[in-house]
């Protein structure tokens, strides 16, 4: 986005705090099911279930860390126009 583009607050970002928040969500999410899987494998006994289980428990973490630090992009595709052609709001003449 161009520095002279205005948004509209429709698509503004949420805040650092509410972002970290959703963040540390996710990734407790996809830790919680991380633990699963291995306490699953260890129940399941040997197989190639177990295999599995284990194989989505090791790769996990790296999913997870992808998908916790996504960055909230919102955008509707529409901005306003900047620059001397946009309307602007005056406080108008001061009297005197």
């Amino acid at each position: 986005m161009a520095e002279s583009d205005v948004v509209r607050i429709t698509t503004a970002r949420s805040s650092a705090a509410d972002d970290m928040k959703l963040r540390k969500r996710r990734y407790a999410w996809s830790m919680s099911i991380r633990l699963v899987c291995f306490l699953a494998a260890v129940i399941v006994g040997s197989g190639v279930f177990m295999w599995l289980l284990i194989a989505g428990a090791v790769f996990l973490p790296l999913f997870a860390v992808v998908i916790a630090n996504a960055v909230d992009q919102r955008d509707d595709g529409f901005t306003l126009p900047a620059g001397p052609s946009a309307p602007e709001l005056t406080a108008g003449e001061r009297p005197d």
